[in-house]
């Protein structure tokens, strides 16, 4: 399932929910299927994404872990704050703009 970021200021972001959930956690928003992000709110939420720790495996990363041997995840497993990247350009951009960013709309 796919979750559509958008905003005036920018393009669509589509990506996955496991992902758009967990990077919504760590905004301080609710992954209700319906939200917005304000300008006002987008300077916190810019420092949380960008305080993810590098070697946080996503979800994804997580249960394919879990699935293994107890082995490492695999050399290619894409971490959160890296999938966060694309959501962070999103921010900066509407944040100049002073667009808000809204989903499920």
């Amino acid at each position: 399932m796919t979750f559509k970021f958008k905003s005036q200021a920018t393009g669509d972001l589509l990506m996955l929910s496991a992902h758009a959930h967990a990077l919504l956690h760590h905004i301080g928003k609710s992954s209700d299927p319906k939200g917005i992000l304000t300008p006002e709110e987008m300077p916190a939420a810019l420092a949380a994404l960008r305080s993810l720790p590098l070697d946080e495996i996503s979800e994804e990363g997580a249960s394919a872990k879990q699935d293994g041997d107890g082995e490492q995840p695999e050399a290619d497993a894409v971490d959160l704050r890296r999938r966060a990247w694309p959501l962070i350009q999103m921010i900066e951009a509407a944040q100049a703009a002073k667009e808000p960013i809204v989903w499920g709309v």
